[in-house]
């Protein structure tokens, strides 16, 4: 038994519980051994089992353990086998859409005995769903754009959790005693936001194709189809999709090129190597006269055709590829460069951290300065703040930066809610007393595309407002963006000095990268905002900066390589002289 079919099915088993009604806790019992099997990816428990090293896995307890000893012995979990006798499979595929958790669900099948995805979608239309006690009418609407988003998604994964499939895949593939080097390749090298399958490339001793074939026939895989000459296709028994490319060594560096895409790079450069004489396909590269070219690596490939190496992150559109020719590719962002973040939350409003834990964390970053923004009070679901709240804070924030001496500085922010009017939540007196305001959407977000265009220029219009958050509204793989002009909106913020951030959450990853060349264009300064409810949330930023190269940006482009003094100028600089 692979750990991958184990973790598998302890998932499975947890989400039946949530549907079925039973203890939450339990369910999460079941999920957290499952993944601390992710973990260990190994084809065979049973010596895991035996040592008792298995158990010693944190989250791993005696009943997950006794599921994992019968699979190990059985193959089988009569545990699941029970579960699914007593629930309809189809119910899992619901726990997928926004505002349904396991106990609404279960209520949705006592209530109207909606079994599937297309039950619920005629119910919601029928009228019925919206006579159930808990769901009105826009939790309807929620719903049915939820399913319409689902099925659009299919099976994709946001960008941490396909990386980290994508590491552990890698992993058991370079083990191969006949691969001499594994890449990982795709989307997922790219850091593209979201990602359909993996994709990893192996070079060989050997027969390439013996080494797919041991892939395509090992434990926990569903089903396996070639792709081509060079890739095999394998699906998992959790729904994982690899393609895997296997070649002869002397071919991997052209071969994790080709796999890393996108199609149009790949196009792009084999074009540029046709005009320079040279023929550029699957089975490498070729001089004039249809010799092979020896290529060690990536760079040495780009070398080659008279062109700077490009990285991954930048291979999408083709014009990347006439920037490197023109020798006018941009210096990237790096993450060292920058000094601080804004977009942080305490246990003020709903973070999970006080102000010194969040400035500490920030401080073991190496940064030097951070910004506190939690909720305004007209957020009142997140514990938004009201004004003697705030001055408490600030009164805080004081008291902790005397101790720092000037090595570090705490900025007093608040994230105010952008009224449906477009005025910024608090009057004018508080909002001159915090060092910076993020401007966010938070409610209204059907109101159409030139109401809410209109409310957002509007904010963008205040002298107060800093940095206009999250501006498209979007939760990858579960809302789309509200309807908004973006360019006006991004024109609006360079004519008035406002940035726009790049929220890091890897749910929204919004400012969208694709707008980031108009931003940049534009002369916009972005603001990479962790969105953190946690010390832990502070890690978003680097996913931030990843996002930043593949829109091209620059140190210069993003404030959070200023330091404290400059954060503060740019904040302050539209205010009258005596608010500044």
């Amino acid at each position: 038994m692979d750990s991958r079919t184990a973790a598998h099915v302890l998932s499975r088993i947890a989400a039946l519980l949530e549907l079925s009604g039973a203890n939450t806790f339990r369910a999460r019992a079941y999920e957290g051994a499952a993944q601390a099997l992710r973990s260990i990816d190994t084809d065979d428990l049973a010596p895991l089992l035996a040592s008792g090293e298995l158990a010693k896995l944190p989250g791993v307890g005696p009943a997950t353990l006794g599921v994992v000893r019968e699979l190990v012995e059985t193959g089988e979990s009569a545990y699941l086998e029970r579960l699914r006798a007593s629930i309809p499979e189809g119910l899992l595929e619901l726990l997928r859409l926004p505002r349904l958790g396991g106990a609404k669900i279960h209520a949705l099948h006592e209530a109207l005995g909606i079994t599937s995805l297309d039950d619920l979608e005629r119910e919601a239309l029928s009228g019925a769903l919206a006579k159930v006690k808990g769901f009105g009418p826009k939790t309807v609407e929620a719903i049915l754009k939820g399913i319409a988003g689902l099925r659009a998604a299919g099976d994709r994964m946001r960008i941490p959790a396909a990386t980290a499939e994508a590491i552990r895949i890698r992993a058991a593939v370079a083990a191969h005693p006949d691969v001499v080097r594994a890449g990982i390749a795709g989307s997922v090298r790219r850091s593209v936001e979201t990602v359909g399958d993996i994709d990893v490339v192996a070079g060989c001793r050997g027969d390439p194709a013996a080494v797919r074939g041991s892939f395509a026939r090992a434990p926990g895989v569903r089903r396996a189809t070639e792709k081509d000459a060079d890739t095999t296709t394998i699906t998992y028994v959790d729904g994982t999709c690899l393609d895997l490319c296997c070649v002869s060594d002397d071919r991997f560096a052209t071969a994790l090129w080709r796999m890393t895409g996108s199609d149009a790079h790949v196009a792009a450069v084999a074009g540029h190597a046709a005009r320079g004489g040279f023929a550029l396909g699957a089975d490498g590269l070729r001089d004039a006269a249809g010799r092979p070219v020896a290529v060690a690596d990536e760079p040495s490939l780009y070398a080659a055709l008279g062109l700077p190496f490009i990285v991954p992150e930048l291979r999408e559109t083709g014009e990347e590829v006439s920037a490197a020719a023109a020798g006018v590719l941009p210096e990237l962002l790096r993450d060292e460069q920058l000094r601080g973040v804004l977009h942080c939350h305490t246990r003020y409003s709903d973070g999970r951290a006080s102000v010194a834990e969040m400035a500490a964390a920030a401080r073991e970053r190496g940064w030097g300065w951070i910004g506190i923004s939690d909720h305004s009070q007209a957020a009142f679901y997140a514990g938004g703040l009201k004004p003697d709240e705030v001055r408490r804070q600030h009164d805080e924030i004081d008291a902790l930066n005397a101790t720092f001496g000037g090595a570090f500085t705490i900025l007093k922010g608040i994230e105010a809610d952008i009224l449906a009017d477009g005025r910024l939540d608090y009057d004018a007196g508080l909002l001159d007393s915090f060092d910076f305001v993020i401007g966010s959407i938070h409610s209204r977000f059907a109101m159409g595309e030139p109401a809410m265009t209109e409310r957002v220029l509007r904010a963008l219009d205040d002298p107060h407002l800093t940095v206009l958050a999250h501006p498209t509204g979007r939760l990858l793989l579960s809302r789309d963006p509200y309807g908004i002009d973006i360019d006006a909106v991004l024109e609006k913020a360079a004519e008035r000095g406002v940035a726009v951030e790049l929220n890091a959450d890897p749910h929204r990853l919004d400012l969208d990268w694709r707008h980031l060349h108009a931003a940049k264009r534009l002369g916009v300064t972005i603001a990479i905002g962790p969105d953190a409810h946690s010390t832990r949330g502070l890690d978003n930023t680097m996913l931030g900066v990843v996002m930043a190269r593949k829109g091209w940006l620059e140190g210069a482009d993003v404030l959070n390589t200023r330091d404290v003094a400059g954060v503060r100028e740019f904040a302050r600089h539209g205010l009258p002289e005596g608010a500044r």
